[in-house]
């Protein structure tokens, strides 16, 4: 490289002396052209002109006209031999050269730099060995803080939706002289049953934004990516595909759009391919609903499960495709910059909790009300036996019948039952409608029985509202220390969601003959693994096409499919 002189303080830059001749020769020339001269420092004009800067080289032109031109070509002429077509670089490079050079002959630094907080925090959290398992093992309290701590208010919003507020829905409408219409049956199971359905779960996102605003505030997700790109690129997969895949732990669209930050098409596709198995919050309402109801014992363990299985099977599929449709695409570097640790703040915690609740429950109050009010209204439809309309009988509904239609396709994987069928169908317009549309096709006995519980007035209401939040209080507190592995009582085992939760476990053990905690699993799997919502759909067409669109579809499909039948068929096999 070519040394560059260090001029006395306040001088300017002095370049090579190929460079330092043209300058002189292109300074002389403009300085020949008083309109130039009065309205721009000379010599830095005569840089900028040689850098190629295209704006002034018009206004110069215009100004001095082909005298301008024909000097700045001259230069650039016989300076080509020694730089070709790098001449910018080097005129930039030579201008660092000189301030690295005074910098260091400026400054006097220590032989080791000191170590921050961040620096000795790092040596453990980004360990080579060390990192992943901590990786883990902070996750694995993520999701002991979404199940255990948030179970209690889970089941009170579940009272409080499926007591007062659908009693205070029946005596409004009786009140107007409506009790008993298919108004009354749309409100209560159609709204209250389908949206309620999934409010219900708002704790849990709660808990889970909470957990990640912490770990995002505090610096933590971008050693995350840090530790979680070695292993990616030991895999064969590109580092910075993490970060997306990151992202769609939140959710999947968001995520798509992430790939954009990567250097390829090739890169953004296999990424964009890879992150809807990344098991988005959506899916978290369906998977403690189910873990809730066959496994409540190991509910976290379940779902923590899950979402390891979501990126060992993108981790596979990545593989795979590595070496088949995307072979000989050398990876890319990986530049992160690591913050440092910080304190996270209530207030941006909260935000960050706030904002991503409130676009959930946007779509309650949109996408969801919408299926709701659509799966009640094929429900409530009669295709045979004579029914009338709002008063069918669930299994002659033109819903039983359409999903019955395609329920053989998942009779091979343990839920061939058309009511999960149907929840599977309704999931692709949003994964948290696979909830709502389980409690409006299993909840019928639960919502007599609330019929016929002993009425109570408003005050009467209130207080019982009042009291069951302090007591989902009391119980959080006392389960929190669990988190870390620190009982200070065991709970009474209590079972969520008790009505719906009994019908649902009928519906699979006589689907599955007899196998319902294995049949659930399966579903579970392939809940975390089937096609995503159509949101994501579209947003995977609008980034990489349609060819990909439809290969995204179809692909997860199939890998779901293929995983819930190894998993209920060879759980059979080996007598789970």
């Amino acid at each position: 490289m070519t040394a560059v002189t260090l001029a006395s303080p306040g001088a300017a830059v002095r370049y090579a002396p190929p460079i330092e001749t043209e300058l002189e020769r292109l300074v002389a020339a403009l300085g020949a052209i008083p309109a130039l001269a009065e309205r721009y420092p000379l010599r830095w004009l005569a840089v900028q002109l040689l850098e190629g800067d295209e704006h002034l080289l018009a206004e110069a032109e215009g100004l001095g006209g082909p005298a301008v031109t024909a000097a700045l070509a001259a230069s650039r002429e016989r300076l080509a031999p020694h730089y070709g077509e790098d001449l910018d670089v080097a005129l930039v490079d030579q201008r660092y050269r000189f301030v690295h050079t005074l910098a260091r002959q400026a400054l006097t630094r220590p032989a080791a730099p000191p170590l921050t907080l961040s620096d000795r925090i790092d040596r453990v959290v980004t360990h080579r060995w060390l990192g992943i398992p901590i990786f883990l093992a902070l996750m694995w309290v993520v999701f002991k803080l979404t199940t255990d701590v948030a179970a209690p208010f889970v089941d009170w919003v579940d009272a409080t939706l499926s007591g007062p507020v659908s009693g205070w829905a029946t005596a409004l409408l009786g009140a107007a002289g409506l009790g008993g219409s298919w108004l009354e049956s749309l409100l209560v199971d159609g709204v209250i049953a389908g949206v309620g359905g999934v409010l219900v779960f708002v704790p849990v996102l709660l808990a889970l934004y909470f957990a990640l605003a912490l770990l995002e505030d505090s610096g933590y997700m971008a050693r995350a990516a840090f530790v979680m790109d070695r292993l990616m690129h030991a895999l064969g997969l590109h580092g910075k595909s993490f970060l997306p895949m990151v992202v769609g732990f939140g959710c999947s669209v968001p995520a798509i759009y992430a790939t954009r930050t990567l250097d390829s098409r090739r890169d953004r596709i296999l990424t964009g391919l890879l992150v809807p198995f990344m098991s988005c919050s959506a899916r978290l309402p369906v998977y403690v609903l189910i873990a809730a109801i066959f496994f409540p014992a190991q509910a976290g363990l379940v779902i923590f499960g899950l979402y390891l299985t979501g990126i060992v099977v993108a981790i596979v599929i990545g593989m795979l495709l590595r070496r088949t449709l995307f072979r000989n695409q050398p990876p890319a570097p990986f530049v992160l910059e690591l913050p440092p640790y910080r304190l996270p703040t209530p207030r941006g915690v909260w935000r960050q909790m706030w904002e991503r609740t409130a676009a959930f429950l946007r779509k309650a109050t949109t996408i969801i009300l919408a299926t709701s009010i659509v799966v009640w209204l094929l429900l409530a439809l009669p295709v045979r036996g004579g029914g009338r309309f709002a008063d069918t009988p669930v299994e002659q509904s033109a819903f039983a019948a359409l999903s019955g239609a395609v329920a053989p396709v998942f009779a091979p994987l343990g839920f061939g039952g058309w009511e999960t069928s149907g929840a599977l169908l309704t999931g692709f317009v949003a994964k948290e409608v696979v909830v709502s549309t389980l409690g409006q096709t299993y909840a019928v006995a639960e919502l007599e029985e609330a019929a016929e519980a002993a009425p109570t007035n408003f005050g009467e209401d209130l207080l019982g509202i009042a009291g069951g939040l302090v007591s989902a209080t009391g119980d959080a507190l006392q389960v929190l220390p669990g988190v870390i592995g620190i009982t200070l009582e065991t709970p009474e085992e209590e079972t969520a969601l008790e009505g719906l939760a009994a019908a649902v476990r009928a519906g699979f053990e006589a689907s599955s003959g007899g196998h319902g905690a294995l049949a659930a699993l399966a579903f579970l799997v392939f809940v975390l693994l089937y096609t995503p919502c159509m949101t994501a759909v579209a947003a995977a067409r609008h980034e990489f096409g349609s060819r990909w669109m439809w290969v995204s579809i179809v692909g997860q499909f199939v890998v779901a499919w293929l995983a819930a039948l190894l998993v209920f068929q060879g759980g059979r096999l080996l007598g789970w």
